[in-house]
């Protein structure tokens, strides 16, 4: 059950652009359907198409208010209107080195080379509530840990799990095969994220070549985005190459695929291509603020193509990157460092070849896209 909750000012959307853009046709799950032999295979069917062609899909009929997802978006609200100098207090220690629970201040990226322009995206990221890590945050977030426990739980239960179940079907693994190297109670490095974006004016607009972040994959299982109306998100179809836009969509969450999927299936689920551009004109004068959940295996789970599965054997994926390559095949949390750490690299201009296509551990060379 949801638990009390303080007082908390509400969060108020801006209104949707009414520019024509090309807006990506996403397929939708639909968990009402969850929980039935027939509903899960017929999500099952869906899901794979989702997973090999698009990587990005809609969920609803998840069982988690709007009322509730809101009050997440008034926390990162408030998070984000105390002072600088009280968030820098909670930058992580070994930032530098791929630490992420915390503050993450905006600036480490110059993403326009000429001018010397930095990004302006801040993060605050916490972590599981399983016993494995500290809890020490701003008041406003301080405040708010058991109701924010009971969401980030929730998104566990109510999305992640049906996901695991619904995917391992498709691969013909037993319905737990998955949830069980994805137990909320093991140590992992999911994380929910209050993430901002501050404008830029017009003329830095220009300047930035219609992206504010390039291409990129995430790096762990699923990442949960909820609904915000600034259109800023683009994906990459992997049938054609074509980059087209995500169109928020009342009461679903939009679930992206990402790069520990795609080891453990051998490239078989495809790890999500996105970025961010440049919003539309009518949308360019406000913030755009983010709440997502990234989603990881256990720390421990070794990122080796599952054997097990027929589906994966008759198509032949057998083997990835690392697998392919003959180099050591690294573990989940292994992977989560190197790549954050690659993430986290400080004063880095957008266009160095250097950092872009980076070996980050024997067998892997990071890619930013266009």
């Amino acid at each position: 059950m949801p638990v009390p909750v303080p007082e908390l000012g509400s969060y108020n959307f801006v209104p949707e652009t009414k520019a024509e853009l090309p807006w990506a046709d996403l397929i939708t799950l639909d968990f009402s359907l969850y929980g039935t032999a027939e509903g899960n295979q017929k999500l099952a069917q869906t899901l794979v198409k989702a997973v090999r062609e698009d990587g990005f899909f809609y969920v609803k009929n998840f069982n988690i208010s709007q009322e509730r997802v809101n009050r997440q978006f008034a926390i990162g609200k408030q998070l984000y209107e105390i002072p600088l100098e009280e968030k820098l207090k909670y930058v992580p220690q070994g930032l530098d080195e791929g630490a992420f629970n915390g503050y993450v201040p905006a600036g480490r990226r110059i993403i326009e080379p000429v001018s010397g322009l930095r990004d302006r995206v801040e993060v605050y990221n916490i972590p599981k509530f399983n016993g494995d890590f500290n809890h020490n945050h701003p008041a406003v977030v301080q405040g708010h840990l058991p109701e924010i426990e009971e969401f980030a739980r929730s998104l566990h239960t109510e999305v992640l799990d049906p996901l695991h179940t619904i995917l391992a079907i498709a691969l013909g693994l037993p319905e737990d095969y998955l949830k069980n190297i994805h137990k909320y109670d093991v140590k992992s490095e999911d994380h929910l994220r209050y993430m901002k974006y501050t404008k830029f004016s017009p003329e830095e607009n220009d300047k930035l070549g219609g992206l504010w972040g390039r291409g990129h994959t995430d790096l762990g299982s699923f990442t949960l985005l909820f609904r915000q109306p600034v259109a800023a998100l683009q994906i990459k179809n992997h049938a054609t190459g074509e980059w087209s836009w995500v169109k928020p969509q009342d009461g679903t969450l939009t679930v992206n695929t990402c790069d520990a999927l795609s080891f453990l299936t051998g490239g078989y689920v495809k790890s999500t291509i996105h970025r961010v551009a440049v919003p539309p004109k009518d949308q360019q004068h406000v913030d755009r603020l983010g709440l997502l959940y990234f989603s990881r295996p256990n720390n421990d789970v070794e990122l080796r193509t599952i054997q097990e599965s027929p589906v994966l054997r008759e198509q032949g994926f057998t083997k990835n990157e690392f697998e392919k390559s003959g180099n050591s095949v690294p573990t989940m949390e292994t992977w989560t460092f190197a790549k954050q750490k690659w993430q986290r690299t400080k004063n880095v201009a957008r266009g160095d070849k250097n950092f872009e296509n980076a070996q980050i551990l024997p067998g892997w060379n990071e890619r930013v896209y266009a």
